[in-house]
C-alpha cells in the first residue's frame, strides 16, 4: 500500500480528536511536485516553493509536539488517578477494607480494568502516531531530494531525532506498567478470559469508537512500519516485536473485527 493511502487510512482509524493532527503529507507532496517542475519553477520561483516547503515542514513537527506533549502530560496524571483508585478500591472495600464487600470490590474494580485497557490502547495509539508521522516525514524527504536533486533528508532527519514527538520512551514504559498491573492486580482464570475478551470487544470505547478496534489497527500499522525486510535503510524504524503480556495477547491481531 502507497505511504498517502496508508496514512489516510491510519486518520480514518485514529480517535475523532486526533485526525487533524496528523502529518499533511498531500501537502508536502504537492509542493514537492511545484519545486520539480520547470513549468512551476518560473511561474512560482523555486526558492519561494522551497521555503514553503521547509516552512510547512517546520510547522508540521511543531504541530508534532505540541500534540504529543499534551497528550503525555495527560497519560502522567491518568496513570497517577488509576493507580489511586486501585488503592483506595483494595482498602475500602478489599477483604481487609475498611467495609469490606466482595459485590462493592467486584463492581469497582472492573470498572477499574475496563479504563485501564481504555488507557492502555490510547497509548498505543500515541506511540502508532510517533510512528506514522516520523515514517511520513521520511518518505516525503525521500522524495524531495530524488526530485530536486536537493540533500535535506539527512540534515532535517538528523533535527527529528531529537524531538518529543519522536521520542516514546516514557509512553512506552506507561505502556509495560499497565500491563503489569493487568497482570499484577487483575489476573485472569482461564474460564473467565474469554468473557473478558469479549467485554473488551464490545464494551470498550472512546467518544463513540471502539478503542479495542482502533488499538487493533494501530498494532498491525506499527508492525507493517517497522518489520525487517531487505528494504530497510538508515531513515527506517526499527523491527517491532510485540511485548510478551496477557492484555497485548487479547488484541489478537488476527482478530475478526473489521478494520476498515
Amino acid at each position: 500500500m502507497k505511504f498517502g493511502k496508508r496514512l489516510k487510512q491510519q486518520i480514518e482509524e485514529s480517535l475523532p480528536a486526533w485526525r487533524d493532527k496528523f502529518l499533511s503529507y498531500k501537502e508536502l507532496k504537492k509542493l514537492v511536485r511545484l519545486i520539480s517542475s520547470a513549468e512551476s519553477c518560473v511561474e512560482y520561483g523555486k526558492a519561494d516553493v522551497e521555503a514553503e516547503f521547509v516552512h510547512l515542514l517546520n510547522n508540521e513537527i511543531d504541530k508534532f509536539n505540541v500534540f504529543f506533549m499534551e497528550q503525555e502530560e495527560d497519560f502522567i496524571i491518568r496513570h497517577k488517578e488509576l493507580q489511586q483508585r486501585i488503592k483506595r478500591v483494595i482498602e475500602t472495600w478489599g477483604p481487609n477494607g475498611t467495609k469490606p464487600s466482595e459485590a462493592e470490590y467486584k463492581d469497582e474494580m472492573a470498572k477499574i480494568r475496563k479504563d485501564i485497557v481504555n488507557f492502555h490502547g490510547e497509548m498505543v495509539l500515541l506511540v502508532n502516531y510517533s510512528n506514522i508521522n516520523y515514517t511520513g516525514l521520511a518518505k516525503i524527504l525521500k522524495k524531495y531530494d530524488k526530485r530536486t536533486g536537493g540533500l535535506l533528508r539527512l540534515p532535517f532527519i538528523q533535527k527529528v531525532l531529537q524531538q518529543p514527538f519522536f521520542i516514546t520512551d516514557l509512553v512506552s514504559k506507561l505502556v509495560k506498567e499497565c500491563e503489569n498491573t493487568i497482570d499484577e492486580v487483575f489476573p485472569v482464570e482461564q474460564e473467565d478470559e474469554e468473557e473478558i475478551v469479549k467485554e473488551q470487544r464490545e464494551a470498550i470505547t472512546v467518544a463513540g469508537k471502539g478503542i479495542f478496534r482502533n488499538t487493533v489497527a494501530a498494532l498491525l500499522s506499527m508492525q507493517e512500519i517497522r518489520r525487517g525486510s531487505s528494504t530497510y535503510g538508515h531513515f527506517s524504524l526499527p523491527p517491532m516485536d510485540l511485548p510478551d503480556s496477557d492484555l497485548i495477547h487479547s488484541f489478537q491481531l488476527n482478530s475478526p473485527i473489521p478494520i476498515v
